[in-house]
């Protein structure tokens, strides 16, 4: 990401959506790039209506007891299939589970993570999502942007929005009225003691409180996966401690399921499940 510098000598002393058209803007422009799939998510429960040719009002329930993601036979292969970043990995992973990916830096743990956000497509092997077959005849843009959130260890918050703007945007595209996005974001941002902070913006704010307003932002739509990406990375240990609190808090009071890719073995032994890649290979779970 492109750092850019904040030349703002004031911070904004209001947050109800009066630069509507700047948020607008960065939203289309953010379309443009493809970029805007992995900010946001899941109103619907069923993978139904992103399928092409189906209405987006049918609505199909979900076992409860069948598992949010189930990868079969997966490989990814790169460089005319001489590196394999995956090698015939399966896996599930239930509902509600808070599940870290763990192992040595190039065995895979992004890969797979990238898999199960469906960010990226295998070379052989099945993705399943809340129990169907993901497949490119759905709308896998807005699969993405209504069902998952991704939190990423370099935070990438739009730099010249304020923190309860970039919490607002991945829902721009959704059904609530502005002042209920606002009260939404809001009511995020109080949640993890960033109620005096609403109006700053990304340079005025810790790594810590950076990584909060990602956390609301991911939270926005209330997903019903959060995948998160080396979270603490950027933090040290303390506020390491705090972020992980908020992640697991956040996720178990709203029943999501939280996969985390880390190095830290603390990190990892507070999750109900650790899945271990060597090699491209699962060799522990």
């Amino acid at each position: 990401m492109v750092k850019t510098q904040d030349t703002t000598s004031t911070v904004p002393k209001k947050h109800d959506l009066g630069g509507f058209a700047r948020l607008r803007f960065v939203r289309i422009r953010l379309e443009q790039l493809s970029e805007i799939s992995v900010f946001g998510f899941g109103l619907t429960p069923s993978l139904h209506r992103f399928t092409a040719g189906t209405p987006l009002n049918q609505k199909t329930p979900v076992p409860p007891d069948t598992n949010i993601v189930e990868i079969r036979n997966v490989s990814k292969h790169y460089a005319d299939g001489d590196v394999k970043a995956l090698d015939d990995v399966s896996l599930q992973i239930a509902k509600g589970e808070l599940v870290s990916i763990v192992g040595p830096s190039g065995c895979g743990k992004s890969t797979l993570l990238n898999m199960i956000g469906i960010l990226d497509r295998p070379t052989s092997g099945q993705v399943y999502f809340e129990g169907h077959r993901v497949d490119p005849s759905m709308n896998l843009d807005r699969l993405r942007s209504e069902k998952i959130g991704f939190v990423f260890q370099s935070f990438h918050l739009v730099p010249n929005l304020t923190a309860i703007e970039n919490v607002q945007l991945p829902m721009m595209p959704g059904k609530l009225p502005p002042s209920a996005r606002v009260a939404r974001a809001k009511a995020l941002l109080d949640s993890v003691g960033l109620s005096d902070r609403l109006n700053h913006r990304p340079a005025q704010l810790s790594n810590g409180q950076r990584q909060r307003v990602a956390i609301c932002r991911a939270l926005a739509n209330a997903p019903s996966l959060v995948l998160a990406d080396e979270p603490t990375g950027a933090l040290d240990s303390q506020g390491g401690r705090a972020i992980m609190d908020i992640l697991e808090t956040v996720c178990r009071d709203s029943t999501a399921t939280l996969v985390v890719v880390t190095h830290d073995k603390a990190l990892a032994d507070r999750s109900d499940r650790q899945i271990r890649l060597c090699d491209g290979k699962i060799v522990s779970d």
